[in-house]
């Protein structure tokens, strides 16, 4: 259900909610999950609805259901302990799932997504009980446009879709990387303001090519080697044609899909489809979020940030693009914004091939994608250690899933010549982090601005509480997604991303910049995604891209955006005739 809006962006119930209908009956109310309110059916509805008897006599509200729940995860010792609690309300009671999110999402949201998914992905075999969204397998290659309508629900909005080929920094997980779409689907309906019979979750199953885990008994996916070329193209076209043709205006989120097949899907659907690549596009914006933020805090522009960024994967590289596009936007040049990075490989900085380390990525042989990114002002090949000494960058990306090569020497000696330098180690999960945010602090004596990819503690340090941002790809793609399924907005584009980025980095208070986030606190995170959406929907609009929005419906986009967002509360339910 929606909820009631203030001007300041809370949510604010109606005083009589409006009953819904439903036809379902009896036992089947409890075992729907998007029916079922467990305990806190009144009495009234217990009679009319025949249940009465089904549940125990104690009417119980929402927030002492709540309560027991938040008891039970503190009793248990790990996140995946606590995982598998929120798993079972989910599973039993979305409303309630939702609204615990909603209310708790500092607490929750590292349960549900990074880093506990990982480890959630890992055991899915061995914990899989229930079926949650849709399986499409090689197998059933012609039977697509039929499968979609398996699905109960008609009004779909968002799907979240991965192949499982390339699993945070775990690598091929197959069909066990359901987990991500789950997760991500729960932050789209408790961050996003999405109704939860609005999301399907759904893999891609083409295979898997590690063994391992393909021949483990517990394997619940097509257990031979994944498809490649043409044969995996045509799986995901007949995929991509069935859904829009049931769901015309749905967005489909890819995720997670290994960088040679992720940069060119998003090429071959971004123009004719309502889609985008969380990897790259979303990723990409939340980075330039937050490297905006920054920049204000250091009390510099966007446009004076120097990076060198590790890894030159195509998902990297495509991050690099989104931030140079934000650079443009800002007054740079394409050439002057490329000038402002050195990519380093796992051979070291793609560079000019003077010959001083061996020319090693020229030797292998540098790709189109990767030419783009030769900075002459360093030699090919140099190491990090060096990088500093002759082209002094101020930010340091870390995209590159190898734990800890932001070494002391190198952030030391970046500290040498930057008074605020900028460190951002965002590979996931947590144990593939290029350094910890204790360390970036420790080696620049306090003075560093830093943002990860996995959520880490505050720091204490002489006396001062440090605070490290999640860079999380939350504060970017539920508003997104949420532009399209209020807006329909026809096409996700370049200048969409920068303007959400930049609502996001807007988004922060003055308090959040004195305690040197880059980002606002997940508790705010409806709000960041109500601006983001407003402001791809702004862009959008004056396109000519929105198929919902009208000139009456900008005049007060905020209003409208948030009267349209999925609020979790129970209400009252009445049998349809």
């Amino acid at each position: 259900s929606t909820s009631g809006a203030t001007k300041n962006g809370e949510d604010k119930l109606f005083k009589f909610a409006k009953p819904l209908r439903t036809a379902a009956y009896g036992a089947t109310i409890l075992n729907d999950p998007l029916w079922n309110k467990g305990m806190a059916f009144s009495y009234s509805e217990r009679e009319r609805l025949g249940i009465r008897g089904l549940v125990p006599p104690r009417v119980k509200s929402v927030d002492e259901q709540i309560e027991r729940i938040l008891s039970q995860i503190e009793s248990k010792v790990t996140n995946t302990e606590k995982n598998i609690i929120l798993q079972d309300i989910h599973n039993s009671n979305e409303t309630l799932y939702h609204k615990l999110l909603v209310e708790h999402m500092e607490h929750m949201a590292p349960l549900v997504y990074t880093p506990t998914v990982g480890e959630v992905c890992k055991q899915f075999g061995a914990q899989y009980t229930r079926c949650r969204g849709m399986y499409f397998s090689q197998d059933d290659k012609g039977h697509f446009s039929h499968m979609v309508y398996n699905w109960p629900h008609d009004d779909v909005h968002v799907i979240v879709v991965t192949d499982g080929s390339r699993i945070l920094g775990l690598g091929d997980l197959g069909v066990y990387g359901m987990g991500i779409p789950i997760g991500k689907l729960a932050l789209y309906c408790a961050a996003g303001g999405i109704a939860p019979h609005r999301v399907l979750p759904v893999v891609l199953d083409v295979g898997c090519n590690n063994a391992e885990l393909r021949d483990s008994p517990d394997y619940i996916g097509l257990q031979k080697e994944r498809a490649t070329g043409a044969e995996y193209y045509s799986v995901v076209d007949e995929f991509m044609h069935a859904v829009f043709h049931r769901w015309p205006n749905v967005v489909v989120q890819f995720e997670d899909f290994e960088s040679s097949k992720a940069v060119p899907l998003l090429s071959r659907y971004r123009h004719r489809y309502r889609t985008f690549n969380d990897d790259i596009q979303g990723t990409g914006c939340v980075t330039l979020a937050g490297l905006l933020a920054a920049a204000r805090n250091t009390g510099t522009s966007i446009k004076d940030i120097r990076v060198l960024c590790a890894g030159a994967g195509s998902s990297g590289l495509g991050v690099c693009e989104q931030i140079v596009r934000g650079m443009m936007a800002e007054g740079l040049s394409e050439a002057q914004a490329r000038s402002q990075f050195v990519v380093v490989s796992s051979l070291g900085a793609i560079g000019r091939p003077d010959n001083v380390y061996g020319n090693p990525n020229h030797a292998r042989g540098l790709s189109e994608e990767r030419t783009l990114w030769q900075n002459d002002d360093v030699s090919d090949g140099a190491p990090m250690e060096d990088i500093m000494d002759v082209y002094k960058p101020n930010c340091l990306l870390g995209l590159s899933t190898q734990g800890g090569i932001f070494t002391k020497e190198v952030i030391t000696e970046m500290a040498k010549t930057c008074d605020r330098p900028i460190i951002m180690p965002m590979s996931n999960p947590v144990e593939h982090a290029e350094c910890t945010p204790e360390q970036a602090y420790e080696w620049t004596n306090g003075r560093a601005v830093v943002a990860t990819g996995s959520p880490f503690a505050p720091v204490e340090r002489d006396g001062q509480t440090l605070y490290p941002s999640q860079c999380n790809n939350m504060y970017a793609f539920p508003g997104i997604g949420l532009a399209a399924s209020v807006g329909g907005v026809a096409h996700i584009d370049d200048e969409m991303l920068y303007h959400a980025a930049v609502a996001c980095a807007d988004t922060m208070t003055l308090e959040e910049q004195a305690d040197g986030r880059t980002f606002p606190t997940l508790s705010r995170i409806r709000e960041v995604s109500q601006n983001v959406a407003c402001a791809v929907i702004r862009v959008a609009h004056a396109q000519g891209l929105c198929t919902k929005i009208t000139d009456a419906h900008m005049e007060d986009l905020e209003q409208h955006v948030h009267s349209k967002m999925y609020y979790p509360h129970y209400v009252p339910i009445i049998e349809k005739n």
